[in-house]
């Protein structure tokens, strides 16, 4: 089972920013804690902000439908409005039908579970996955799970791609609250990030899912910008070199047929 830490916090102060700044940092989170929601307490350590503060951004929140309160228990999750914005913005920004066809397939060739992570700043989300036909199947991130870049194989793939003055600034973003948060120390941060891009793929094990290894690639968009990365997870004993070979083929030629797909598309630019 996964090990879930405690909601990790945003970017920057809010100690000092304005109501809509701290509103969209309570909706990462919220987004990051998933169906399961997060207490107010949590919410309070996420933001930094004190719990009173924290409560009264809530109650307009859930004024605008942006926010719910589970009724079985004292939790917050996304709302109704941000769903509803979502299939707006899905229209703009989302590839999963182009990059479907490869991460089947690949979900196919390999019998493991296939995962799409997209960059958002300094995250690493998951967008969509694929299951295999194996019956032991693997299941680490759902559909709209945050996690830092350079965490997860996905976000260390991604990380790995920049260039070096953006790594330099992610790590300085992400880096504390990697090793405060999920127990992963700055030095293992490092030699597993020099690693990955020795070899141009990312591999973690045992880092978030005990007993689970992850494979992950990076991919860009039509402007030669990364983007996001696709992975591969499995059980550690499924997991030999070899086949970690044969699955690091398999994911290189999913991500050429996705930056393929992207080029052939015309997508809104925006910043990540």
């Amino acid at each position: 089972m996964e090990i879930e830490p405690l909601l990790s916090p945003p970017a920057g102060d809010l100690t000092h920013e304005g109501p809509l700044p701290r509103g969209v940092a309570l909706l990462r989170l919220l987004a990051s804690a998933g169906r399961r929601g997060a207490a107010l307490t949590a919410l309070a350590h996420g933001t930094g902000l004190p719990n009173s503060t924290v409560h009264r951004l809530l109650a307009q929140l859930i004024k605008l439908r942006l926010v719910m309160q589970l009724e079985d228990r004292r939790a917050y999750v996304i709302g109704p409005l941000a769903y509803e914005l979502g299939l707006v913005a899905a229209q703009q920004f989302d590839v999963r039908e182009l990059c479907r066809p490869a991460m089947e397939r690949l979900a196919d060739e390999s019998a493991e579970t296939v995962y799409l992570v997209q960059r958002s700043g300094t995250e690493a989300v998951c967008i969509d996955f694929q299951q295999g036909p194996s019956t032991l199947r693997v299941v680490t991130l759902q559909t709209g799970s945050r996690r830092p870049l350079g965490l997860g194989a996905g976000g260390l793939a991604i990380l790995a791609a920049l260039e070096p003055e953006e790594i330099q600034e992610v790590l300085s973003i992400v880096g504390r609250t990697i090793e405060k948060d999920w127990r992963f120390a700055a030095t293992d941060l490092r030699k597993s990030l020099e690693q990955a891009q020795a070899k141009g793929y990312s591999v973690i094990r045992n880092r978030i899912t005990p007993g689970v290894t992850a494979l992950g690639i990076s991919f860009k968009d039509s402007l030669g910008q990364v983007f996001g990365a696709i992975t591969v997870a499995g059980l550690n004993n499924r997991m030999t070199p070899k086949r970690i070979e044969t699955l690091r083929d398999g994911l290189r030629r999913a991500a050429t047929t996705i930056e393929k797909a992207l080029r052939s598309h015309r997508w809104a630019r925006h910043t990540p």
